[in-house]
């Protein structure tokens, strides 16, 4: 009886004790944090054409999975979408089925470059867990300074004439019908 007594005391402690055990535990942890991430996230914001950077630097060499070199300049003038990510990294995780589905969509039609830090080794360990076909590229230098983000993840939505015209940093949803009106919207200028 006593031991009821203390459950119905301190009920709301051992709940938040095993809440934050549970988030600090990583094989709980990271699916918890993912699919909060999947809950809250949103279309990103567009930017205004009048207030839009414009990417001047396509000078960004790049290594494929397979090795194979690859720099951003062989896109200029097409509509292209680099996503900064990481396998550890929870909001990465909940927004890429929605990368995968406007992969899915437009990969004949924009140029995606999904980049990361880590080894071929994590990643197409990653990739292949998840049945992912987007293509991957680890950075071999710096970004261009107009790239450049410290946060993880960021996306870019660059226009044929360079124009950024999303930089969302955090999870979002990608294969939102906003974004997908103004690909199509991007194609067709």
């Amino acid at each position: 009886m006593q031991q009821k007594s203390f459950l119905r005391k301190h009920w709301s402690t051992l709940a938040m004790l095993l809440i934050v055990v549970v988030l600090l535990v990583p094989q709980t942890a990271i699916p918890i944090k993912v699919a909060l991430n999947r809950a809250f996230a949103f279309s990103p914001a567009t930017e205004d054409v009048a207030s839009a950077a414009t990417l001047t630097n396509y000078d960004w060499t790049l290594i494929s999975l397979d090795g194979v070199e690859a720099n951003l300049s062989n896109s200029e003038q097409k509509v292209v979408l680099i996503n900064l990510w990481a396998t550890w990294c929870p909001p990465c995780i909940a927004e890429m089925p929605s990368l995968q589905a406007l992969y899915d969509s437009y990969g004949d039609k924009v140029q995606f470059y999904f980049i990361t830090n880590e080894s071929t080794a994590v990643v197409r360990k990653f990739l292949d867990k998840h049945s992912y076909t987007f293509p991957v590229y680890l950075q071999k230098f710096s970004a261009p300074a107009q790239l450049a983000s410290n946060a993880l993840p960021t996306t870019y939505l660059i226009d044929k004439n360079g124009l950024i015209r999303i930089e969302e940093t955090g999870v979002a949803n990608w294969n939102s019908d906003k974004v997908k009106g103004l690909i199509d919207q991007l194609l067709v200028e």
